[in-house]
């Protein structure tokens, strides 16, 4: 009867060892389902990924810096312009007469 008995804690050992795989199966398998499922709610939402939103982040903070560096390159060309008009008037405004001494 001894002989019997650590055949049997093997068996039940083996049978644990099948199911504890099996429920291990069953939780991956519910697993890729559930992922399955939240990914296709979220393709019929049409809701956009954390990825997404920092990669047009990402975009609009270099058109900022390039709207900036264009700004700054207007104002400096606008400063130039206003500089290069003074000097055409000054030399389009006719010269002032000079007193003419009397005789």
């Amino acid at each position: 009867m001894d002989s019997n008995r650590p055949r049997l804690f093997d068996d039940l050992a083996g049978v644990a060892g099948g199911a504890f795989s099996a429920l291990i199966g069953l939780r991956d398998e519910a697993e890729a389902l559930v992922r399955a499922q939240v990914e296709a709610a979220i393709r019929r939402l049409d809701l956009v990924r954390h990825e997404e939103i920092a990669a047009v982040a990402e975009m609009a903070a270099k058109a900022r810096a390039g709207q900036e560096e264009a700004e700054a390159k207007l104002a400096a060309a606008l400063s130039r312009l206003a500089a290069l008009e003074h000097r055409v008037a000054a030399l389009e405004t006719p010269p002032t007469p000079e007193a003419v001494p009397a005789d």
